[in-house]
């Protein structure tokens, strides 16, 4: 039997993931559908969310929702933003996807977002048919999810800058430009390559290792490790990358 649910309070989740490959940052979506009489409704997009159970904590809420949707837990998330707008779900395909759920029309939702590696989740077996979108390329979207995407976006790159967590998108082993890559594709900006070297392989919790890159075509690359643990005792107040 389900918990009881919060019919008026929702979590909504922005999943963020990085391909290294294609150099793009990316978000999870999930399809809405809904035909009625061989025709079609609702076709479109939408973020993971759910109602909160009484007896969870927001928190609960958004890794339960995160591994319902990815099987993943332990993953970096951040609460950044409630969204209470009256009008907020009154558009005419939501009122129409509304009818067929247990929904209240005046949710309030808080916004979560996630930062994972895309090769993390399997979309080809995902039940809710998710699908990766470039984070500057995203579809048609239902409710006011183009706009909490949006707001997660400038609070993630805001964060970036203050706080380690673009290596929560990287390999525990990484290159140096693909550290940049990664900043180049949050920032939607180009950054000097010897200025970016310098301060970040200045920082000591940013460990060279004794590997390169392997099957490339190109020279190997040195590769190198974010350390948590001389972070949390050394520079955890000082992070600030000044691209």
């Amino acid at each position: 039997m389900e918990p009881e649910k919060i019919l008026n309070i929702s979590v909504d989740c922005v999943v963020f993931g990085y391909d290294i490959t294609t150099k793009s940052l990316n978000v999870l979506v999930i399809k809405r559908f809904l035909e009625a009489e061989g025709k079609v409704l609702v076709d479109d997009y939408v973020l993971t969310g759910y109602h909160v159970y009484k007896q969870e904590t927001l928190d609960q809420t958004a890794t339960r929702v995160l591994k319902e949707l990815t099987g993943l837990t332990g993953q970096y998330k951040k609460q950044f933003k409630a969204f209470g707008n009256p009008d907020r779900l009154t558009n005419e395909k939501d009122l129409i996807w509304i009818k067929n759920e247990e929904f209240n029309l005046r949710t309030i939702t808080i916004a979560y977002y996630f930062l994972l590696k895309t090769e993390d989740v399997d979309v080809n077996k995902n039940k809710y048919q998710a699908k990766w979108f470039p984070v500057d390329n995203l579809p048609e979207l239902g409710f006011d999810h183009k706009k909490i995407i949006e707001e997660a976006y400038e609070d993630l790159k805001i964060k970036c800058l203050s706080e380690p967590i673009i290596f929560k998108l990287l390999p525990d082993k990484f290159t140096i430009n693909e550290a940049q890559d990664l900043y180049q594709s949050i920032l939607g900006i180009e950054i000097d390559n010897r200025n970016f070297r310098r301060k970040l392989i200045n920082k000591k919790y940013i460990i060279a290792l004794d590997e390169k890159q392997v099957g490339v075509s190109k020279k190997p690359a040195q590769l190198y490790m974010f350390s948590l643990d001389l972070y949390e005792k050394m520079f955890k107040k000082n992070y600030l990358i000044n691209i």
